[in-house]
């Protein structure tokens, strides 16, 4: 049985409104928010304050996003019910859930085996049928490529371009790119004749993109 209690649906419930007094305005994402139980996806310890909004350290030198993120990049991401969604960096698991509550087929890859091997089975285990794959991010999952939307949840020094090869023609990528010691969000929209065209949505923080050998 999930653990939900009266009052933790009461902080969703203060915690979406604190999102929409800061800007966020698709309905379907606060709907996603208000709806997804973040304390589930924290340590325990974290679990009074899970409805702050503020990153939490969930292992592995990796941190769940504040929620204000998690709704921004998902906000960003203008996704229809049924879209084709490749997230990289699973992490917790609690984006991956949302974008799952907005009605998308959510593929997912994580490249820390102690974070992959606990949320692959957290994520089915509370009804979020996300398809989890361990893995280097920088590769997407060609298999099932093209995606509508694509969404990178850790800081990337470049945009790369092995993933803007799996996006579909109109789709678009969501990435906090690094400059200097802030990451700028990005939309990448990808045109007809195979150009893009990005757009600046202001300064994050964010943990970085892992490269090289697989953990």
């Amino acid at each position: 049985m999930i653990r939900d209690s009266h009052k933790q649906q009461g902080n969703r419930r203060k915690l979406v409104k604190l999102l929409e007094e800061k800007g966020i305005k698709d309905k379907h994402v606060l709907d996603a928010i208000g709806k997804v139980p973040r304390h589930l996806f924290l340590n325990s310890a974290f679990e009074e304050q899970a409805y702050e909004d503020r990153p939490f350290a969930i292992g592995a030198g990796q941190t769940i996003s504040q929620p204000f993120t998690v709704a921004t990049q998902s906000e960003l991401l203008q996704v229809k019910k049924g879209m084709k969604v490749l997230e990289i960096g699973t992490g917790s698991g609690y984006q991956a859930a949302v974008l799952y509550a907005m009605g998308v087929k959510v593929f997912t890859v994580e490249r820390i085996k102690e974070l992959y091997d606990k949320t692959s089975k957290l994520l089915p285990k509370l009804g979020y049928r996300a398809k989890c794959f361990y893995g280097d991010g920088n590769l997407g999952v060609p298999t099932w490529a093209p995606y509508d939307r694509i969404i990178i949840t850790a800081g990337a020094p470049i945009i790369p371009e092995g993933l803007l090869d799996q996006l579909k023609v109109g789709g678009i990528m969501v990435i906090p790119v690094t400059e200097g010691d802030v990451e700028t969000m990005k939309t990448i929209t990808k045109l007809e004749d195979g150009s893009t065209k990005t757009q600046d949505h202001g300064t994050f923080r964010f943990v970085p993109m892992l490269e090289d050998k697989l953990d």
